[in-house]
C-alpha cells in the first residue's frame, strides 16, 4: 500500500465495527504489534464481550485503523488503537479518539484509562492532547518486558 497524500486522507469514514471488519483489524494488528491479538480474540470481542465497543476508520472499503474500548461501570479502558502504517501520521488516530470522546460525552462513563508503551511518545502525545494525564507505571507489562505508562482522564 502506498502512503496517501495528506490532502486526500480526509476521505475516510469512522464507524462502528461490524463482523466483516475482523480480517482488516487482524491485518493491522499483525502490521503494528509484535504480539498481535488473534482473529479468534478479535471475533470474541465483537460477538461475545458485551463490555467491548470498537470503531474502525475505513477508506474505500478497507479498514485503515481501529480503536477498541471496554466500558465497565462508569469507566472506560482503551484496549487498542492501531493505524495501518501507510496511514500513520495523517490524523486517523486523532479522528478515532475524537469519535470516542463524542461517544463518552453522551454516556455515563466518568473516567477513562489506558496503558501505553513508555517508548511510544507519539501515542502519549495523542492521549495528552485529549486530556489524559500520567498516573503510574506497570512494570514489564509488555511481552518484551517494556514498562507501560498508565494514563487517566476524568470526564
Amino acid at each position: 500500500m502506498t502512503r496517501e497524500n495528506p490532502n486526500d486522507i480526509k476521505e475516510f469514514n469512522i464507524r462502528e465495527m461490524i463482523r466483516d471488519d475482523v480480517e482488516g483489524i487482524y491485518r493491522i494488528e499483525k502490521l503494528c504489534f509484535s504480539s498481535p491479538w488473534s482473529k479468534e480474540s478479535l471475533l470474541y470481542e465483537f460477538e461475545k464481550n458485551a463490555l467491548a465497543k470498537y470503531w474502525v476508520a475505513e477508506k474505500d472499503g478497507q479498514v485503515i485503523g481501529y480503536m477498541g474500548v471496554w466500558l465497565i461501570e462508569g469507566e472506560g479502558n482503551i484496549t487498542n488503537i492501531a493505524i495501518d502504517p501507510s496511514y500513520q501520521g495523517l490524523g486517523v488516530a486523532n479522528k478515532l479518539m475524537t469519535k470516542f470522546m463524542d461517544v463518552l460525552d453522551q454516556s455515563n462513563i466518568n473516567s477513562i484509562t489506558l496503558e501505553v508503551r513508555q517508548s511510544n511518545l507519539i501515542a502519549q502525545n495523542l492521549y495528552k492532547k485529549f486530556g489524559f494525564k500520567e498516573a503510574g507505571i506497570r512494570k514489564k507489562y509488555y511481552n518484551n518486558n517494556e514498562d507501560a505508562l498508565i494514563m487517566w482522564k476524568n470526564k
